[in-house]
């Protein structure tokens, strides 16, 4: 599955892992059942109580009191969140902080102790800036200790950042044992909570180590999934496997999910030669892009260099703005692109924005194909692959406790803040993106794209820490802070 195509459009797709790399072909409903590998057929010993599923094969339905949510415990979902549906005042809302969902000091402590045991992380993005939601099983606290339903309601509170963008989730399922898995009725509960508005933006749900209950708790809900949402869901059977997709060295993975790859790959020969082929040429692939003769061979590069690089390297770059950043905003601010519905918000093809990356770093034109969504998901490309964010590592800890700076103070806090600690070069290109942002949201009765949807869209672009990944506390204020950097632009950006 190629996650970059939007669903509706691209047929199913199939991959089988071999010698020679990943064979991709047609496939028909059997993608129920989709895996990237088909040598896959035994299950790691875990503590699973599965009696409540081996009773019946089949999908019986269940009450109504068990299909449906307490409201004190999970309030109604809001609307789906699709650009017809109320889309701006869905993204204007913002995310809110643990205090403010928690309904008690119990909650709020259960809440806290999820974030703490990284229950749920937020890993980054993938090539085309797309978030990566991690949920990893062997974190899960014991159900005795933590109701269900409390962690539907925190995984909720954490998706809802990011579910007016495309993104996509990586569930490790290795360690859910009797101890602390949900009991089956609740993943039909949490199938009903997570409404289109979560699911339609959703582009792969990787669900890493399966086993043959998991299997059988999706044959079982076969009759109540949509179509849509099963091409969405690929079976992951080893790491290796994943790593034709994400990038893991920006994932934080368990040790225990790491223990329990090796322990598979140990079983299955053809799988552990297959994984170290691909690790071989990895590395090989590293060391060359690390050489000490790749720079120098490519003075155009412009994606996944710093920006010192490029101003020093690049004789196209013009008071500042590197190249591409000034032709993807020149593309966008013509008038049939800048009007363009959903714009940021939409994933083109993961294929053409790859080979647009090759034309610039080869120093080549980059046509964009007529298509505002594949200049657009480029910015936002060649920002998240700077070395250092354009707002700095510095600025992170200082930015992440925007919302409680008083209000009397913050324009001019911020001001101080962009034009004495940004470099200079970073400054300019900031205020040429803000200001193109602003005339964005200026269209938003066309577009659709509000201040607060655009800042939720580049806030994480724009800043993240020296580690990369972003802690879920901190995503609010960098989103409030780049809606006030747009919508104050004028004011900030006075040189």
């Amino acid at each position: 599955m190629e996650s970059g195509h939007q669903a509706k459009l691209s047929p199913i797709r199939a991959f089988q892992v071999t010698h020679g790399g990943i064979i991709e072909h047609e496939a028909d409903d059997s993608y129920l059942n989709c895996s990237l590998s088909d040598y896959h057929d035994y299950e790691p010993n875990l503590e699973f109580d599965d009696t409540e599923l081996m009773c019946s094969t089949s999908f019986v339905p269940m009450s109504p009191d068990l299909l449906d949510l307490s409201r004190e415990i999970l309030p109604p979902s809001s609307s789906d969140g699709t650009i017809e549906e109320n889309f701006e005042k869905e993204l204007g809302n913002g995310p809110q902080s643990f205090v403010e969902i928690a309904t008690s000091s119990s909650e709020y402590d259960i809440f806290a102790d999820l974030h703490k045991r990284e229950v749920v992380q937020v890993e980054g993005d993938d090539e085309l800036g797309r978030k990566i939601i991690v949920i990893s099983a062997c974190r899960l606290p014991p159900s005795k200790d933590v109701h269900p339903d409390f962690l539907l309601r925190f995984l909720m509170h954490t998706l809802d950042k990011y579910v007016e963008q495309d993104y996509s989730v990586v569930y490790f399922h290795h360690g859910l044992s009797s101890v602390n898995k949900p009991p089956f009725s609740w993943l039909w509960k949490a199938y009903k909570a997570f409404d289109r508005k979560y699911k339609k933006n959703l582009k792969t749900l990787y669900l890493v180590h399966p086993t043959n209950v998991i299997r059988i708790v999706w044959q079982m809900l076969r009759p109540v999934i949509s179509v849509k949402f099963g091409r969405k869901m690929m079976y992951v059977n080893y790491l290796h496997e994943l790593q034709q997709y994400l990038d893991l060295d920006k994932i934080h993975i368990p040790s225990e999910v790491i223990q329990c790859d090796r322990m598979l790959l140990a079983k299955n020969p053809r799988a552990a030669e297959i994984a170290k082929e691909i690790n071989s040429a990895r590395q090989a692939a590293l060391s060359q892009a690390e050489g000490p003769c790749s720079l120098v061979s490519t003075p155009a590069k412009q994606f996944g260099v710093s920006l010192q690089f490029i101003q020093q390297n690049n004789t196209k770059i013009v008071d500042s703005i590197p190249p591409i950043v000034r032709q993807c905003i020149e593309f966008l601010s013509e008038l049939d692109a800048i009007e363009t519905e959903g714009l940021f918000r939409r994933s083109p093809s993961a294929a053409i924005v790859k080979e647009i990356q090759r034309e610039c770093n080869n120093g080549g034109d980059v046509s964009f194909r007529n298509d505002p969504h594949v200049a657009a998901a480029v910015l936002k490309t060649f920002l998240r692959g700077l070395e250092e964010p354009l707002l700095t590592f510095d600025l992170y800890d200082v930015v992440s406790k925007y919302e409680a700076w008083v209000i009397p103070r913050k324009a001019r806090k911020v001001k101080i803040l962009i034009l004495e600690k940004l470099p200079l070069d970073n400054y300019k290109i900031l205020k040429y993106i803000m200001q193109f942002l602003w005339k964005v949201q200026d269209r938003s009765c066309l577009n659709k794209m509000t201040s607060s949807n655009l800042a939720v869209v580049f806030g994480p672009n724009l800043l993240w820490p020296r580690d990369g990944n972003v802690s879920l506390q901190s995503i609010g204020p960098i989103n409030a802070f780049t809606d006030f950097l747009i919508t104050h632009q004028e004011s900030i950006f006075i040189i």
